[in-house]
């Protein structure tokens, strides 16, 4: 065992240590990639299948005060009913598909027993200063039959938008019906939605939720693993090369040194005899 005493170093303690508390910080990454491909997996899955799923009038999934679900989030609705373009207002700090900044246009829909419906009409671009209310592009006008994605109410613990007061007038920063069914005094159905139809071109409708990269993150669960079990291999490597490193020097040092060889004698130069 002597020849692993250099185990015992400060300099190999300190890599073992290091070695040892690598592989469970690993797993528990791995772990921790595996539960995030599953909730992104199990998003996707929800999400597709709202989005599939056969679109049914908005009454029946929502209601004044009611909280949309995640299983109803996503899913394809339809009103009829007119909008209230004079109690519209503007969602700031809003991005489009490129990544421009701008507003997003909520607009009262007055459903035909006198319920109101929010529809975020999508996206406008920003005109200068963000304190005067912007010019927003007419809907339809008359009665209507509006088709949109349902969404929950907005919260700043699930946006990460926080919800500034003092705005200018008509202009909020979170979408909320309990809030709009207070500053309408009206019955608003719970949520909102997003709308896809009729497409009018402006407003910019807002883009379909795209998948998040769940395979991404089962890539990264199978990389922690397999960096977990290449930590002991490489240990073990570098034990291996310290030992043979140590052979080889100190058989350097027992090695026999070659005799020297003593300089082999000049021979004296020939020389001729001198005529006579």
């Amino acid at each position: 065992m002597h020849r692993y005493r250099f185990l015992l170093s400060v300099q190999w303690v300190i890599l073992t240590l290091v070695a040892i508390a690598l592989i469970p910080t690993m797993i528990r990454l791995g772990f921790w990639q595996q539960h995030r491909y599953e909730e992104r997996t199990a998003r996707n899955n929800l999400v597709s299948s709202a989005l599939h799923a056969r679109p049914v009038p908005v009454e029946q999934l929502s209601s004044p005060g009611h909280a949309v679900t995640r299983t109803e989030r996503y899913r394809t609705v339809t009103a009829t009913g007119t909008f209230d373009t004079a109690r519209q207002e503007v969602v700031r700090r809003r991005t489009n598909a490129d990544g421009e900044v701008g507003y997003h246009v909520l607009t009262p829909f007055v459903l035909t027993d006198g319920k109101v419906l929010l529809v975020n009409r999508g996206w406008i671009p920003a005109d200068g200063a963000q304190t005067a209310f912007p010019k927003i592009p007419a809907p339809p006008a008359g009665r209507t039959t509006v088709t949109g994605r349902l969404m929950a109410d907005e919260t700043t613990a699930a946006s990460g938008i926080k919800n500034v007061q003092g705005l200018p007038d008509r202009q909020i920063m979170l979408i909320s019906s309990g809030q709009e069914a207070h500053r309408l005094g009206a019955q608003v159905l719970g949520g909102y939605i997003e709308q896809t139809g009729p497409q009018t071109g402006s407003p910019e409708q807002i883009s379909d939720p795209g998948s998040e990269d769940a395979p991404l993150n089962y890539a990264y669960m199978i990389q922690w693993w397999l960096f977990a079990a290449a930590v002991p291999f490489g240990w073990w490597s570098l034990v291996r090369r310290e030992i043979r490193d140590r052979k080889e020097a100190a058989a350097a040092e027992t090695a026999p040194k070659a005799p020297d060889t003593p300089d082999t004698p000049e021979k004296p130069e020939e020389t001729e005899p001198a005529a006579v």
